[in-house]
């Protein structure tokens, strides 16, 4: 009698046999467990029909009875049904590209990136003139924004992954990654887990029972990372023992998007310029009268390519005129730094101090994001101390970056090294959506003055 059929992840085998070699592999059964269920509302796709569902139909139901369905009405409802769809594939697709980074708390970006998204098709609607229900558009974005908050707390609740790691070749790199849990495997078969996620070294030359594995357990959706690729996911860095290349192969940041950042960069400097004039004046006059010297800051900094130029900053400290302008000591802002003023305080713990900057930006300088210019006397002693520190240079510095919002203000050779790595991180993964996610932590980061001097 044939045996009956049981559903192993996206396979259907014999309930009993052991998928192509029985005497190495098992397909992990996917019982329909509390866990599993919350590992589904991690997939893309559920997120997308739950969110559709919730945030799109659901409105349409509740509101369309309400309205008198006139030809007006109705136009409004179909763009609003459309915006509806754009915002909340828009959102979904960002909070994923978001919270794929390494050190993410994934609940608290639920908000600011549904928020982005419905804002920036509201904006494009009332730009373009388009007539829309508002009733159905804050529906929507109610029911979206709260689905969202429910999935991702029971996600949170949940707990981590664990990573099963195959012990050989370089695979002792994973254990410095903090916060993880590591389950070393003594045999060749999938573990029994439908979370799991597989990890080795996969440039080394593995058994066959372990390279076959490994296949099977790809092919049987389970996610198989590269040790090298996982540890940076983790940590946020890579590591400076040697020049990482990108997805790409190279050693050059992708640069179609440095392209399409400068621009933006210049397009969001000219906006907020103007806008922030009446702040920038009040700063101004509040410095004036809170200590004697300039209004402005100006140093020497290595910029983009290695190539020095003067930053623009609120000054924030006292001056001081018997320390010479290219001291090692002077460039460096020490903790609780004497120096520094009672509102030069505030400026840095809110980062204000920085916004002069955009001055920078527009004269292509700087961008909003990248990693943070030294001091010239800083940046030459770094560069003779700490290997390819001047690969830095290779993207245009930035107002806010990887480093700081992961790790704060440094400047011991050590520290600086761990920063370089935070550096390098963000220039291998140069894209649009990592300079979403440091936005959205540079706001929280300015709230909570994390890292400031």
């Amino acid at each position: 009698m044939a045996a009956r059929p049981t559903r192993y992840g996206r396979r259907i085998v014999p309930q009993g046999t052991t998928g192509l070699h029985g005497d190495y592999m098992i397909l992990t059964r996917i019982a329909s467990t509390p866990a599993t269920r919350i590992l589904l509302l991690e997939r893309m796709r559920y997120q997308l029909v739950l969110g559709l569902i919730i945030g799109v139909l659901l409105p349409l139901v509740i509101v369309i009875p309400t309205r008198r369905l006139d030809a007006i009405t109705i136009a409004g409802i179909q763009s609003s049904a459309i915006a509806a769809v754009v915002a909340v594939v828009l959102a979904i697709v960002m909070y994923r590209r978001v919270t794929s980074f390494p050190g993410i708390r994934a609940f608290r970006y639920v908000l600011p990136t549904y928020s982005g998204a419905f804002a920036f098709v509201l904006a494009a609607i009332v730009a373009m003139r388009i007539d829309y229900n508002r009733p159905l558009l804050a529906l929507s974005f109610a029911l979206t924004l709260m689905v969202a908050i429910v999935s991702a707390f029971l996600v949170l609740r949940r707990g981590g992954r664990r990573f099963y790691l195959v012990p050989f070749g370089r695979y002792q790199v994973a254990f410095r990654a903090p916060s993880t849990e590591w389950i070393v495997m003594d045999e060749p078969r999938i573990p029994d887990d439908p979370s799991a996620i597989i990890v080795a070294d996969l440039r080394f030359d593995h058994e066959q029972a372990w390279e076959q594995m490994l296949a099977h357990a790809a092919v049987a959706g389970y996610p198989v990372y590269h040790i090298k690729q996982l540890r940076e996911s983790l940590t946020g860095r890579v590591s400076i023992e040697h020049i990482s290349e990108n997805s790409f192969g190279s050693l050059l940041p992708n640069l179609a998007y440095r392209k399409v950042k400068r621009a933006i960069d210049l397009i969001a400097a000219f906006i907020a310029l103007p806008l922030l004039m009446p702040l920038l004046l009040v700063v101004a006059l509040l410095i004036k009268l809170d200590s004697r010297g300039p209004i402005l800051f100006r140093q020497e900094r290595m910029g983009y390519r290695g190539r020095p130029f003067r930053i623009f900053k609120f000054r924030t400290m006292r001056v001081q005129v018997d320390i010479p302008e290219d001291s090692r000591t002077a460039a460096m802002t020490g903790d609780n730094d004497p120096r520094i003023t009672k509102l030069g305080r505030f400026l840095r713990h809110s980062r204000i101090d920085e916004l002069p900057q955009m001055l920078n930006i527009i004269a292509g300088d700087m961008s909003w994001i990248g990693p943070r210019p030294e001091a010239v006397p800083l940046s030459v002693w770094y560069e003779q101390e700490i290997p390819f520190y001047f690969y830095r240079h290779i993207v245009r510095p930035g107002i806010t970056g990887w480093a700081q919002v992961n790790q704060g203000h440094v400047s011991d050779i050590e520290s600086v090294s761990d920063k370089l790595g935070y550096d390098f991180y963000y220039i291998q993964n140069f894209s649009a959506w990592i300079d979403v996610l440091i936005t959205l932590r540079t706001i929280s980061t300015m709230l909570n003055g994390f890292g400031a001097r």
